[in-house]
């Protein structure tokens, strides 16, 4: 069952018994969501807290174009951090490779020869600076022996990593009907690339890479802005129009954006820019819980307490516009009650806050203490309990999840 407790929040909370959320006031931006731009789709995220800045039909499903080799590097990268291949591994370009994604094809390319053996790390480098086809074909088709079984691990790849709405077809981002992504969803790719994978990730900031003598400058246009964008892909097909994920730092904040949908490659660059500057310089950071910090408490079911406080592993911040107000609220979410015993450390609920109508952010929120397994009779009387209050508390979570 699900659960939406309260928790006491800062001095200016209000604990509402009906609602069970989390109701504050800050000194922020109503306006912010006012921004405006051209972009069909678009989100922009703040990389530490994972808040959300400004979104525009950011789960709406499209074709997210080469955007798409973001998900096959994550593939790669991962399969180099568990030790199944290296920088060393090598991979053969095969006719099919060439075909479909050489210079001849029409798409962008890093011009590998067919039937050339090319190091792992050059392929790398040829699918992300240089955006080649050929690249993409020829490393789905020495870890999966097919593209089309290289999608399936991008698939499994894309659940496991929380990427809920998005389908991949194949490793280069070419057209097909049923490759969809969501802006949200390449964010977080984004994000969970960056945090994972910190010494890989630079290829992608990376402005140029020469193959078989032939120079490409990264197709990236942030990153030569002098803005701190240091990564991340674009992509383009008719169906799709122009998109980009990017990401930039400046004075110690990362920001993550995408787009998708632009009609020219100078709109991309353009709109790109203006989210990311507009991000930097209309918000700033509050902190609502430091690391540590008791958020809230869980009611527990068979155990030596019947309350588990709920801790965040890092101080929980929001980011809230410049020089205005806004509402925000919070609420903690967890399946429950728990069930003793139940273990220091364990994720056991998560908090999501809201500014206005907008998720800001969600967090996971661990068990701070042990709860050991209550004796007989306390497992007897929390029973009783469970089975006169469970009602009551079904009657609750169905209204609670339309507030």
């Amino acid at each position: 069952m699900r659960h939406l407790m309260s928790a006491r929040f800062l001095s200016t909370a209000f604990f509402s018994l009906g609602a069970l959320v989390l109701s504050l006031v800050l000194p922020q931006g109503a306006g912010a969501q006012n921004f405006q731009t051209a972009a069909p789709t678009a989100i922009l995220m703040d990389a530490d807290s994972h808040a959300v800045l400004f979104e525009k039909n950011a789960d709406e499903l499209t074709a997210p174009a080469s955007m798409a080799k973001t998900m096959t590097a994550e593939v790669v990268f991962n399969e180099i951090k568990n030790g199944r291949l290296s920088f060393d591994s090598t991979f053969t370009v095969s006719e099919n490779a060439w075909r479909k994604g050489g210079g001849g094809s029409g798409g962008s390319s890093m011009f590998a020869q067919v039937n050339s053996t090319i190091r792992l790390e050059d392929l790398l480098r040829g699918l992300i600076v240089q955006s080649g086809n050929d690249a993409a074909i020829a490393i789905a088709e020495g870890i999966a022996g097919t593209e089309e079984s290289f999608s399936r691990l991008m698939n499994e790849r894309a659940r496991a990593i929380g990427l809920t709405k998005s389908t991949f077809r194949n490793a280069t981002g070419y057209g097909h009907p049923e490759q969809k992504a969501t802006a949200r969803d390449l964010a977080k790719l984004a994000i969970y690339i960056i945090e994972t994978y910190p010494d890989l990730y630079k290829i992608f900031g990376e402005r140029e890479f020469t193959w078989n003598k032939i120079r490409q400058q990264n197709r990236n246009p942030l990153l030569g802005m002098d803005i701190g964008a240091d990564g991340l892909k674009t992509g383009n097909i008719d169906e799709a129009g122009y998109g980009l994920i990017g990401s930039a730092v400046q004075n110690g904040q990362r920001l993550i954006l995408v787009v998708n949908g632009l009609k020219s490659a100078k709109d991309r660059a353009n709109e790109s820019r203006k989210l990311l500057d507009w991000g930097f310089r209309a918000f700033e950071s509050r902190e609502l819980f430091a690391e540590g910090q008791v958020v809230g408490e869980a009611q527990v079911f068979g155990g030596s307490k019947r309350s588990l406080p709920l801790v965040s592993r890092k101080a929980i911040r929001v980011l809230v516009p410049r020089g205005e107000s806004e509402r925000v609220t919070a609420r903690i979410i967890y399946t429950g009650p728990l069930k003793a015993p139940v273990q220091k450390g364990t994720e056991v609920a998560r908090l999501q806050v809201n500014r206005g109508d907008m998720q800001a952010l969600e967090m996971p929120l661990y068990a701070s203490e042990d709860i050991q397994e209550g004796t007989l009779s306390q497992r007897a009387l929390d029973g009783l309990l469970e089975f006169g209050t469970g009602w009551v508390r079904r009657a609750f979570s169905s209204v609670i999840e339309r507030i």
